[in-house]
């Protein structure tokens, strides 16, 4: 009986899986830690028949300067989501669950093939590639159109939205808002509305480091706070990587200015009629605006953003923020604008 397991050690983690009759007794697997990741200790695995899987387990402190908790159980929601996400989802843009261990925290899923890219990576090398993008848009529409029509089913299997709250509304828009008084009630407000909208599954970290390039594909990953909510979050959040982008690299600036908005007309054509999209576009304008702050002025800051960079967002957000717009063509101009 193994007790408090770390995976990152390669020998306990072998002695693990064989004991848990997931390997062969004389098996020995290839592991490889995998970085990138704040809240769960990661591994690649690559078993003697040549499947590859991938280990997380959940981290109770998460690796920020800030003190930021949050319960290791949120690792069995993403178990939760991989499972359901079989079939929402097209074929192939998640990847396969494999096994949970409610005890340890611990959930393997199938490896994205090799090669692959980090496309995080790619977009801040330059590689900007529109058939990225309207993938990147049409896989969130379907899932939130698929999950929005069979809500009678999905719903309650993701009506907690606590990891949602200490993973994103607290350490993103609550302590912004203690941060940035001039955006409190801003923030405040849109807590509340968020709390109350419940019409579709929320990814709630939809962003291009959760996703991996293979063969030109988008493969979508890390699922630990998708629940029941407001779609819009999901729109804003990732929304804000692109307009980051544009304000991180000017030659640029154009290019990923044109990628939000063709990102944002693809996902609304691919949701089709749905009731709730007409309303949506204004919400997701003030998600963007919320992230676009949270992501310079809360407990994760972009990394890749100088502190040059992250003032300039800031002061160019709180100046939209005084008389938001409802449409993204307007936020983008605006946003642009401000930067120059």
């Amino acid at each position: 009986m193994i007790h408090n397991l770390d995976i990152e050690h390669s020998d306990e983690l072998t002695a693990y899986l064989r004991d848990k009759g997931w390997i062969d007794q004389d098996e020995q697997p290839t592991i490889r830690i995998l970085d990138g990741g704040v809240s769960n200790r990661t591994i690649w695995l690559e078993r003697s028949n040549g499947e590859a899987w991938v280990l997380k387990q959940a981290l109770e402190k998460l690796r920020v300067p800030a003190d930021w908790f949050s319960h290791p159980d949120r690792v069995h929601r993403e178990a939760l989501g991989l499972r359901w996400l079989a079939h929402l989802a097209p074929p192939g843009t998640v990847p396969r669950f494999i096994f949970e261990d409610l005890t340890h925290h611990v959930i393997a899923m199938t490896a994205v093939p090799q090669p692959h890219e980090n496309w995080k990576k790619l977009l801040l090398s330059g590689q900007l590639v529109f058939d990225h993008i309207a993938q990147f848009a049409r896989l969130l529409g379907i899932i939130h159109r698929r999950a929005s029509e069979q809500r009678i089913q999905v719903e309650p299997v993701f009506a907690d939205r606590s990891f949602f709250e200490s993973l994103r509304l607290e350490p993103y828009y609550q302590y912004t808002a203690g941060q940035v008084t001039q955006a409190a009630n801003f923030l405040h407000a849109l807590i509340e509305e968020t709390r109350a909208t419940r019409l579709t599954l929320v990814h709630g970290d939809y962003s291009p480091k959760n996703v991996l390039v293979h063969q030109n594909r988008l493969v979508l990953l890390d699922f630990e706070v998708i629940h029941f909510g407001d779609p819009a979050f999901d729109i804003g959040f990732s929304m804000t990587h692109l307009l980051s982008k544009a304000h991180h690299m000017p030659t640029r600036r154009a290019d990923f200015a044109d990628a939000a908005l063709y990102y944002w007309n693809t996902y609304r054509t691919t949701l089709e009629i749905m009731p709730w999209a007409k309303n949506l576009e204004e919400r997701a304008v003030r998600h963007t605006l919320a992230c676009l702050l949270s992501r310079v002025a809360g407990k994760s800051p972009l990394e890749y953003l100088s502190p040059e960079e992250k003032t300039r967002q800031q002061a160019v957000v709180l100046k939209i923020m005084a008389g938001p717009p409802d449409i993204f063509p307007d936020l983008v101009a605006q946003f642009v604008k401000g930067l120059q």
